[in-house]
């Protein structure tokens, strides 16, 4: 157990070439991952995301109008109803005696149905506007995260030459070396 804690302790301290080296504080490693990614994100996306955010609300917006619209129509229709309604209902006053149970049931029908329509179409609509503020959600996540992928790789393919590359490779190969002798 001490000696791999002592390889612990060795890869640590592992003389490095140039600027390359190991890190053991952890905390300040996770700070400054998290500080380079944000920084990224806020650089890269904060246009995208704004532009995304705009055609989004222009058609949620419009999604919204024409819900509107429709209830609008739908109003339109219950006063229509209401109106028949009332004509029914002076209908009835004059044949109360000969079919006053038919015509409460036309009455109850009749409201049953606009209720049902107007419930259908505020459902409609409240559906349709959840549906697209999550799709904007997933295209703002999709195209944040591709921004961010694109731009870590574009700082990796710009900071990484061959001579750093091989570097690397015999820093890892003699520490998997170490490893090894460690385990046997």
């Amino acid at each position: 157990m001490k000696n791999g804690t002592d390889s612990f302790v060795f890869l640590g301290h592992w003389p490095s070439a140039g600027s390359f080296g190991f890190n053991t504080d952890i905390l300040a490693t996770n700070l400054i991952n998290l500080s380079v990614v944000l920084g990224v994100l806020i650089f890269f996306g904060k246009g995208v995301l704004s532009d995304l955010l705009d055609n989004r609300k222009q058609r949620i917006l419009n999604t919204i109008r024409n819900s509107e619209e429709l209830r609008g129509k739908a109003i339109e229709q219950l006063e229509k109803a209401r109106t028949r309604l009332k004509k029914v209902e002076m209908e009835a006053d004059q044949f109360r005696v000969n079919g006053y149970s038919e015509i409460e049931r036309e009455k109850m029908n009749l409201i049953n149905s606009t209720y049902k329509t107007l419930e259908q179409l505020e459902n409609y609509k409240n559906e349709t506007i959840n549906f697209e503020q999550q799709k904007a959600i997933n295209q703002v996540r999709q195209r944040v995260f591709q921004q961010a992928l694109q731009g870590a790789l574009g700082t990796l393919n710009s900071c990484l030459n061959n001579e750093l590359h091989l570097r690397t490779i015999n820093a890892n190969i003699g520490m998997f070396g170490a490893m090894n002798e460690i385990t046997d």
